[in-house]
């Protein structure tokens, strides 16, 4: 048996370059006690807290694969709930930085999140057209709602009544009982989609945001009030709406129908529309924790603030217009003017302002600080932050940026990458810029300005830099300053690659122009200074028929690969400029290629997904890989081996050996399309770039990689994906309306069950044995000893049904009912009967309970036609009563207790602040009378 090759696995060391991912919100989070200067972004699938004062992260909430889609802070401002692209929902401790809870319930990705006041539960909505209601405190789901037909864009909770307002891309507007869990009103006064909503004037009023330039204004009433009235008042509240709106001519725009008493739970009526100056859609609707300020923004770089009158408010200008309209009144002689006189929307919903920010903007958030001021922050889509002040006492109140996050990330898709010699400086230059960061602190040591970058090297010395641009200059940074010393005209068209020659002493650049520029470096005498500086010297041209996209040098300098736009690759010797070989084959251009560090073979990749492993000594093609799913956009081998890497446009980079045309890893990560990566100098580290912004730097590790372990773990990784795309469990007796269970299949569901199952088949293997072992002692007359299954020895010698109890509460609270719905009937009469000799203990009660009621729900019909479980319902049903009753005894009486503590402690604090109070006026009597008496005294 042959040695098998020994690969060192590269796993991931950390992402940088990114200030906010545009997929999701932004949100204020509480945090030191603060409010109004950290903020919640999303950063790929992580989430960075920033301190938006001093301009750092202080905090990152790791997430695994997926991209985050949503956030929404709790209300006691201790948790983050973060949604994701696959469906599922973390919440974070905001103090440790820890998930403590996840919910698997959406099988696509999460669009809106919202807590309730009380932040007792959760709601979700989903790209699956689905809204989902959690309960946090169990970590449970409670139920799925379905009734949408496409994606869900806001989710609210009404604090006084338990009622819930959806709004979707499907142009309705449906409310939810969520005592009953059904859809009992559809606003459907939309002719495109609702892209968000929001609840002002203590939910009184509901505003929705559409694709047009109109926010509809729509106000609510519930029966309840309706009934409380007197007959004069109900009457008056049936009037037209106010003459500065905009009246409602159509027809009536909700479902009111008398026939069904549960239509009449809330009366919603149109009273207008508020004109946006955007003529675009909606993209973000929202208001500030106290619901005194609504903003909103379309797809342009504008935020409209808008300020919502209070009741006193309201009030107080409603006075002054009936005084008005008084004097009025006097002077035309008339009466009453008071039932003619109302504000007008206009006047209750003020604009105070817009924001203009520096880029379109994706997301926003509000906060009223205590100061007086309105802290507005918006999520830009070129990977910035920018915090505004807006100062409310002014008599003209104006935005000013008090601070702009920018330092972190480029404001465009980085497209070239290089590694200093040292294998510690790393390049990345885009569109407006170059970084220069350190490779150990992931700090941007540098920023300079600079022209559409294509392509870049560090010169020999890493003092200096050059990039290669779009409009075919090649520009000369000084790194110790900062400066741009010299820019060259270089190619009639972009310079799409740029390669050091191996003896450093000049590189090669080749353009969309047709040529290939051979440079050498120089000193040159500099005018500003007695010392002389680097320069570029054009020294010889090579002319060819098509546009040139990659250039290549052999280690050993005598060949130059030049990559063309006919799909060919030619070699070309560097001496005499004379050709030697044609690699053809094909079928789209080649974008990237690299030769080996012996020279003897050279890979290439191109935009037909294909990646070929050439010799260069006769140009024939050894092998040619199908590489990624998408272009190949970059290709370089591993330092002293002949192990490359490839980037695609399919968002993965992949590991390949040049020897055996084997795959060897995939590192996943990145979300979208990779532009381009560098390998240090040493092997030991790949940095990466992509189109969702970030850069990524992947590290070598010392762990061996072993081929068939990775097939292996592929083929389990897309089994439990084929598990999550399989159909749902049916609950028998249950059609699929408008309610349904919220939990979803998935792989740990499955293996809970699977080990529940095992425990159960362990508490039947040794309850037989312990029949037979006590048949045998009987029989022998003397006790034989028992052998202790390892398994429980393991957990402390427990009984083998404590380990069924065990197991059972080892399964997390948000995956029960899913796991109990897959497994078989054959295992549900040995629990119910575990269950009640549990239930006796008083364990878990309700725990037990609540998977009790479960069982018996999907699969009553089994267990009422089973006669031997009879007697074990009977006994569940005296048991599970009593249980519960004693319970819910126990909680009665401390809720009591706890009251009777927080009465205590008011009037505790009520005396001392009486206290405080008194003895503060004695002091200020004493101070007064001391400065009378010196009054005196001088006088």
């Amino acid at each position: 048996m042959g040695l098998t090759r020994q690969y060192l696995r590269y796993e991931p060391a950390a992402l940088f370059g990114l200030v906010a991912s545009a997929r999701a919100g932004v949100a204020f989070v509480a945090l030191r006690g603060e409010q109004g200067r950290y903020a919640a972004v999303p950063a790929c699938e992580h989430v960075f807290v920033w301190d938006t004062r001093k301009g750092e992260k202080v905090l990152i909430l790791k997430g695994f694969k997926q991209q985050v889609s949503c956030l929404c802070p709790s209300p006691d401002g201790l948790h983050l709930a973060v949604g994701y692209e696959d469906g599922a929902i973390r919440l974070f401790n905001l103090l440790s930085g820890e998930s403590t809870i996840t919910f698997s319930g959406h099988r696509a990705a999460v669009t809106a999140l919202q807590y309730d006041h009380l932040g007792g539960r959760l709601v979700s909505g989903s790209k699956d057209t689905e809204v989902i209601v959690w309960d946090v405190i169990n970590e449970s789901g409670l139920y799925r709602l379905r009734g949408h037909k496409d994606v869900i864009t806001q989710v609210l909770f009404l604090k006084e009544k338990n009622l819930l307002v959806t709004c979707a891309k499907d142009t309705l507007v449906k409310w939810w009982d969520l005592d009953t869990q059904h859809c009992f009103k559809t606003l459907v006064g939309h002719r495109a989609e609702v892209w968000g909503m929001a609840l002002l004037s203590k939910e009184r009023r509901l505003i929705t945001g559409s694709a047009d330039s109109e926010l509809r204004v729509w106000d609510l009433t519930y029966t309840q009030e309706v009934k409380d009235r007197d007959e004069p008042e109900s009457k008056k509240s049936k009037e037209s709406p106010s003459p500065g709106a905009e009246e409602n001519t159509e027809e009536d725009e909700t479902l009111e129908l008398d026939e069904h008493p549960e239509e009449r739970i809330v009366k919603c009526s149109k009273v207008g529309s508020i004109m946006r100056e955007g003529r675009d859609r909606v993209v973000t609707l929202g208001i500030d924790r106290m619901g005194k300020f609504l903003a909103c923004h379309g797809t342009d770089a504008v935020l409209e603030v808008f300020s919502v009158l209070s009741e006193e408010g309201i009030q107080k200008k409603l006075e002054k217009k009936i005084k008005k309209a008084r004097k009025k009144a006097k002077q035309n002689s008339e009466e009453e003017p008071e039932r003619s006189v109302e504000l007008s929307l206009q006047e209750e919903i003020q604009r105070v302002t817009n924001v203009k920010a520096s880029s379109k903007i994706k997301s926003f958030d509000l906060i009223l600080s205590p100061k007086g001021e309105l802290k507005i922050i918006l999520l830009l889509q070129n990977n910035v932050i920018e915090l505004y002040n807006l100062d409310l006492s002014a008599q003209v109140p104006q935005a000013v940026r008090v601070s702009r996050l920018t330092i972190g990330g480029h404001r465009s898709d980085v497209r070239t990458l290089a590694f200093s010699s040292d294998n510690i400086a790393i390049l990345s230059a885009a569109a407006e810029s170059v970084k220069i960061w350190n490779r150990s602190t992931l700090q941007c040591i540098r920023t300079m300005e600079c022209e559409y970058a294509l392509c870049s090297l560090f010169v020999p010395g890493d003092r200096q830099v050059i990039i290669g641009t779009k409009t075919g200059k090649l520009q000369l940074y000084d790194l110790a300053s900062g400066s741009l010393i010299e820019t060259l005209d270089a190619h009639d068209g972009a310079v799409w690659s740029i390669a050091l020659s191996p003896d450093q002493h000049g590189f090669v650049t080749g353009g969309a122009d047709k040529c290939v520029k051979f440079w050498e470096f120089e000193l040159v005498k500099d005018e500003n200074s007695v010392q002389k500086r680097l320069s570029m010297k054009h020294v010889r041209i090579l002319q060819l028929d098509e546009d040139v996209l990659c250039v290549r040098y052999s280690p050993n300098q005598k060949l130059l690969a030049v990559s063309l736009l006919d799909c060919t690759v030619k070699v070309f010797y560097i001496d005499t400029l004379k050709f030697f070989l044609s690699l053809y084959g094909h079928k789209l251009p080649v974008l990237c290629m690299d030769i080996c560090y012996d020279g003897t073979l050279i890979a290439t990749g191109s935009a037909d997904r294909n990646v070929k492993i050439w010799g260069l000594d006769f140009g024939d093609c050894h092998r040619s890989l199908f590489a990624h799913d998408d272009s190949v956009m970059y290709l370089q081998f591993v330092p002293k081996s002949h192990l490359f890497f490839t980037a695609g446009k399919d968002s993965k980079i992949k590991q390949w050996d040049a020897d055996k045309f084997e795959h060897i890893q995939t590192l996943e990560g990145h979300h979208q399309e990779v532009w381009c990566l560098a390998l240090s100098p040493n092997g030991d580290y790949v940095v990466s770039a992509s189109h969702d912004k970030s850069l990524r730097l992947w590290e070598r590790t010392r762990e061996p990689l072993i081929l068939e372990e990775e097939r292996e773990m592929q083929q389990e990784a897309e089994y439990e994906e084929s598990v999550a795309k399989e159909e749902q469990p049916v609950v028998a007796g249950e059609m699929k309306g408008e309610t349904g269970l919220a939990g979803k299949k998935t792989i740990e569901t499955i293996k809970a069950a699977e080990r529940i199952m095992e425990a159960i088949e362990l508490y039947r293997e040794e309850t037989a044995k312990q029949k037979e072992h006590n048949a045998i002692c009987k029989a022998a007359g003397k006790e034989v000893p028992f052998p202790v299954n390892p398994i429980l020895h393991a957990y402390g010698n427990i009984t083998p049904s404590a380990y069924v109890l065990e197991v059972f509460k080892k399964v997390k609270s948000s995956e029960l009912e899913e796991s109990l719905l897959v497994l078989p009937f054959s295992y549900v009469p040995d629990l119910l009967r575990l269950f009640n000799e549990y239930i006796q203990q008083g364990s878990d009660v309700e725990l037990l309970c609540r998977a009790l009621l479960f069982l018996l729900k999907i699969h009553f019909g089994q267990i009422t036609s089973n006669q031997m479980l009879v007697t074990v319902i009977e006994n569940l049903k005296k048991t599970t009563i009593s249980r519960v009753s004693e319970a819910r005894d126990v909680l009665g009486f401390n809720m009591a207790g706890l009251q009777f503590l927080k009465r205590e402690i008011e009037a505790k604090d009520e005396v001392t602040f009486f206290a405080d109070a008194t003895e503060r006026f004695e002091e200020k009597k004493r101070k007064r009378k001391k400065k009378e008496k010196m009054v005196l005294a001088m006088l």
